[in-house]
This record gives structure tokens, sequence and C-alpha cells, in this order.
């Protein structure tokens, strides 16, 4: 008699506990009210994606190839980029305005924060030119980026940033 009130009582946990799932999974499931992210829908997509690229100061090269990556803002209003070093440069991440139709970018004293670390850019030059370089690796026709940046921590030093999008 105790063992069958034993199998009943864990019977009803696990019947509890397997409604408790079921309606945990059937509400996290709702997709009302989401879109699909269509990445190619972004204001900024032509100016958008990774970039090997080489760093340079007064002509000599101070950092070779590392990745750094332009995307659009959270508003994604076609005035901005947000570009990032990944802190594989100088730890900079950094929203510059944009002419969309001229592929160009710059920006003064934009405000840049990697972790606890806050400084300022300035951002001078900047295109993005459409099969305007060779890829380092496959010899692929990929797009170019260059521009100039200034860093408040070290100012007057202007670095000199070029290279190829991601071919893939």
């Amino acid at each position: 008699m105790k063992e069958r009130r034993e199998k009943n009582k864990l019977k009803k946990i696990f019947n509890y506990i397997a409604v408790l799932m079921i309606v945990a999974v059937a509400t996290s499931c709702n997709e009302e009210g989401f879109e699909d992210v269509n990445l190619e829908e972004s204001s900024v997509i032509e100016m958008s994606g990774d970039w090997y690229v080489q760093t340079f100061i007064g002509g000599n090269m101070v950092v070779d190839y590392e990745v750094i990556t332009t995307s659009n803002t959270a508003a994604d209003d076609g005035t901005s980029i947000q570009m990032s070093d990944h802190e594989h440069i100088w730890a900079f991440n950094s929203a510059v305005p944009v002419d969309l139709s001229a592929l160009t970018f710059s920006g003064s004293n934009l405000a840049s924060k990697v972790d606890d670390y806050e400084i300022t850019i300035t951002v001078t030059n900047g295109v993005i030119q459409k099969d305007g370089t060779v890829s380092s690796g496959s010899n692929q026709v990929a797009d170019l980026i260059s521009f100039d940046i200034e860093f408040s921590d070290d100012p007057g030093s202007i670095y000199h940033i070029e290279g190829y999008k991601r071919t893939g």
C-alpha cells in the first residue's frame, strides 16, 4: 500500500513537471511580434563587413593584417556605421558618420568605449571603393577600405588604415 502511494506521488510529480515543460516550450516559441532579421536590408549594407587591414604611421607599418568590422548602428538610419577593431589595433568601437552615395565616412571627436577604456577618435579620409583592390591571400578582387584615424590618448599621431573586405 505504501509502495503504491509512493508510485502515485511520483506519477503526479512527473505529470506536473511534464506540463510545466510543455507550457515553457509553447510560450518560448511564440514568434508574434518578431520579424526575421535580414542583414541584407541594413541601410549601410554597401559599407558593412569584416575587413583585413594594415595600420601605418608615417609610412611605416605598425600592425600587420588584423580584422576590423563595419556594420549598421542600432538606429540603422543610414547616417553612420559602427566601426570596431575588436581590440586588435587600438581598442576602439565608435559610430562614424557616412555619406552612403559616395561611400565615404569621417567624423571628429567620436566617442569610443571598449570595456572601461573610453577615448574619442577622429576619422578622416574614410572611403570604401568597390572592387578597389585584391585580397592578400586568394588574390580575389575585393572592396577596399582606407581611412586615417587619430586617438585622443595619442594626440598628433595619425594612423593610416587600409585593407580589403573579407571575400568569404
